[in-house]
């Protein structure tokens, strides 16, 4: 008999699969999608149905060539893409090819939902067809995004700047960056004031003092709006006579979260260790496929990472049970399995994100994984491990006070404090390991993020909601950290410091995190888990937002793309309508709906809006606003002009006087962030260089300008790859004004290493290369990887993100 036949995507997943089947299989990786729309036109027929026209991608014809060959010589052909809508194309698209070629060889579709040997031995006893429609439904998402990208980019590129970008789910990603922006803008606080007195027993004072806090006027909310309001009532409680009410004691539960989804895991690491999504998702997609943790090859250590489900396996919750049987004891486990609801509108294809095998614990594999690859880990091995505990039960001691002034009219005053205790540790256990880890190892344990969010996590849930007004006291009052024994009908004395209010201010809304914006759109029905990532990094690499420490910051090109798609787009660019397209996907996988009457519902308005929009849109470019600002160089008027990279500020008498710089954004940073390059000296005369933005871009200038007038160009942050070279890339012209990218070390050694498009200082998390590149078509960009036969790519303009 002649050996099976089994493709994958990653080259990863083929060291680690070959394992566990041995040398009865053949195992291939395609290395991604080796099917896809053309890059240089729309590859749609409208016309037609919608039917798209497939091209092998150029860099795959090999791959697929030698897949269609290693199945001819094969008894049986196994496709094991990812188990998501994405790998379903995938194999749709190899099974096409072999049928195509002629090669008469079963073939059956496998599903690896962890690459461990009983993943893959699951996986191969259930083999299946193709789910056509799981297909029809990546297809339907695939030709939406490309009708928008390639409809809308083109309008932009014209009416603002070439380059741009626009996408049915990015642009709403950016919408709501920008709209959350204006709101900070228009916020106007508002003074408030807490007030809290410092009390004790009567019988006792000054000793057992607590702190209590003021939480209600006159039997409703206390709020206090003026600090002439406050002292009043600072003096009520003072002349007041002071008793205890109520002194209640309660117990509260905080039962152990649900295992991760993609979402969460992806908010948990920005939080903890301020992880961007793709950061996360790459470590994430290194531990599925396995990684070296001992002397018998890769071993995956997390099942499938893209999943809004957090549904476990029985076999897996058996296993957790009985690991925390033996790590914390039986009285740790809760008497049945504990199961969790998923969020409304979940497809639950996939298990939760879990450890392949529970006792391999954190401090176990530490040594032989990345920090990364440790930290990521550690979050979903202790999430797990807690999701399978008995809750965690505070003892919580409330005291209500009554405070009588002696005027009968005067307001009746009501004073909280509230402690507890933690009475049952449960699942907080295992949290509390990672806290009390003192090792120093860098694996999620050690590290002051992760500790810092124990130990909040560590505190009970009271108090204040979300959607509370911040301005009236948290119905718990004063939270401290004891009390001491009291009694209803107990008289209490004020002792030092007295009866103290505070001064306070509304907050704007906070600007969103990579981790907030994940979590908004995940509430509002936007996008999927194989998207998150690539939404909130595509708005950034646009230079449609920027980062302000964690916090995502619309640049002004952000805010003008947004005016003008939300303006002359509202029916697409709109939360609802994305929610509701993610849901009309969702129902032609279900079979509920045919994709291309999806398609056609879509298209009509869309297009009229599009035809409207060509005449009517404004246009930004040749806009030349004068300021009260004068040219430095001849006291020229300076004008506001649009470039490449946004706002600028230009000589009047252009070209007379070529003087430009950086203008101030709505949010006060000068346009696009340049890159603080302060280790750069200039050749010339020794002094400092700083990064510069002109008419054709960014670059080097000498800060002793206008006496030294030395320029250099801008760095890439890529190193040149010819070996023994020590160079990077930089970016050139031709002498007929095309831009390229070439090495710093040409003049000095002769270096000829080039590359016509844009280098990107990130290896790629497929195949390892050193860096990636922009590759461009009438306007749009994707991120793709240079080397032969990867096929990495990622948010490609106006589609996916």
């Amino acid at each position: 008999m002649g050996k099976s036949l089994l493709v994958v995507e990653s080259p990863a997943k083929v060291r680690t699969i070959k394992r566990y089947v041995g040398g009865d299989y053949v195992i291939k990786a395609s290395v991604g999608h080796v099917k896809d729309l053309p890059v240089s036109k729309l590859g749609v027929d409208v016309k037609n149905g919608f039917e798209p026209e497939y091209q092998v991608i150029a860099r795959k014809k090999g791959v697929l060539r030698e897949i269609v060959q290693a199945a001819r010589e094969a008894d049986t052909v196994y496709l094991a893409p990812d188990p998501d809508r994405e790998g379903e194309a995938i194999a749709y698209h190899i099974a096409q090819a072999i049928d195509g070629d002629g090669v008469d060889v079963p073939v059956h579709r496998v599903l690896f939902h962890e690459i461990t040997r009983k993943g893959i031995e699951r996986g191969l006893a259930e083999p299946r067809r193709i789910d056509v429609r799981k297909f029809e439904a990546q297809q339907a998402r695939r030709i939406l995004d490309r009708l928008v990208g390639y409809e809308l980019s083109p309008i932009l590129w014209k009416k603002i700047q070439r380059g741009l970008s626009a996408g049915r789910v990015q642009s709403v990603a950016l919408r709501l960056v920008v709209e959350r922006e204006i709101a900070i803008r228009a916020f106007v606080p508002e003074e408030y004031w807490h007030v809290f007195a410092t009390l004790a027993p009567a019988a006792t004072a000054p000793a057992g003092a607590f702190r209590a806090q003021l939480v209600r006027i006159d039997g409703a909310k206390a709020r206090v709006a003026s600090g002439a309001e406050a002292d009043e009532t600072r003096r009520s409680i003072e002349r007041a006579r002071l008793v205890v009410a109520r002194v209640e004691e309660r117990p509260r539960r905080r039962n152990p979260p649900p295992p991760y989804v993609t979402s969460r895991l992806q908010q948990d690491a920005s939080a903890r260790f301020r992880f961007p999504a793709k950061r996360t998702m790459a470590a994430a997609q290194q531990l599925y496929e396995g990684v070296e943790i001992g002397d018998g090859g890769p071993t995956g250590l997390i099942t499938y990472m893209r999943t809004d489900s957090t549904r476990v396996s029985d076999s897996a919750a058996a296993a957790c049970r009985e690991f925390v049987a033996s790590r914390f004891g039986p009285s740790e486990v809760p008497d049945r399995q504990n199961v969790f609801r998923g969020r409304s509108g979940a497809q639950d294809a996939h298990e939760a994100i879990r450890p392949a095998d529970v006792n391999l614990t954190p401090e176990t594999v530490a040594r032989r994984l990345t920090p990364d690859q440790a930290k990521i880990y550690g979050l979903v091995w202790r999430r797990f491990v807690a999701s399978q505990m008995k809750p965690a039960v505070y003892a919580v001691t409330t005291a209500d006070i009554d405070a009588r002034p002696p005027e009968q009219d005067a307001k009746t005053l009501g004073l909280r404090a509230t402690c507890s205790r933690l009475a049952e540790r449960g699942w907080l256990a295992v949290q509390q390991e990672a806290e009390d880890d003192s090792t120093g190892r860098d694996d999620g344990g050690g590290d002051p993020g992760a500790q810092a969010a124990a130990q909040a996590q560590a505190r009970p849930q009271a108090g204040r909601g979300a959607k509370e007004d911040p301005r009236e006291p948290s119905d718990e009052g004063c939270e401290i950290a004891s009390l001491p024994p009291l009694a209803p009908g107990d008289e209490l004395a004020i002792v030092p410091p007295g009866v103290a209010a505070e001064q306070k201010f509304t907050q704007p809304p906070p600007r969103f995190t990579e981790g907030s914006l994940i979590r908004e759109l995940e509430e509002l029905g936007i996008g999927r888990p194989s998207t998150y990532a690539t939404i909130v990094s595509t708005i950034q690499e646009r230079r449609y937002a920027r980062k302000d420490g964690q916090k995502l910051v619309p640049t002004e090109l952000g805010e003008v793309v947004n005016d003008r798609l939300t303006r002359h787009f509202p029916d697409v660019i709109n939360t609802e309508f994305t929610a509701k397209m993610e849901g009309e996907l969702d129902r032609v996988e279900e079979g509920a709906v045919e994709w291309r009457k999806v398609l056609a519902e879509f298209y009509g308005p869309f297009s009229a809006a599009v035809e409207r929009a060509r005449k009517e849109m404004t246009s930004v470019r040749g806009e030349s606003t004068p300021t009260d600002q004068r040219c430095p160089l001849c006291a020229g008027g300076l004008v506001l002009r649009w470039g490449r990279a946004g706002r600028f500020l230009a000589c009047s008498t252009y070209p007379e006087c070529k003087y430009t710089r950086d203008a101030p954004d709505a949010s006060g940073a000068a346009g696009s962030p340049l890159p603080d390059l302060s280790g750069e000296v200039c050749d010339e005369c020794g002094l400092p260089m700083k990064a510069r933005r002109g008419r054709f871009g960014a670059f080097l200038a000498c800060t002793g300008y206008p006496k030294c007038k030395s320029t250099r160009p801008m760095p890439t942050g890529v190193a040149c790859t010819r070996e023994g070279c020590g160079g990077a890339l930089v970016e050139r012209r031709t002498g007929k004004g095309r831009t390229f990218w070439g090495c710093s070390n040409r003049a000095k050694n002769g270096c000829e290493s080039v590359s016509w498009r844009r280098p990107v200082p990130r290896p790629c998390p497929l195949c390892g290369a050193p860096y990636l590149v922009e590759a461009r078509s009438r306007g749009s960009a994707t991120i793709v990887c240079e080397r032969e036969g990867c096929d990495h790519r990622e948010a490609p303009a106006g589609e996916g993100g």
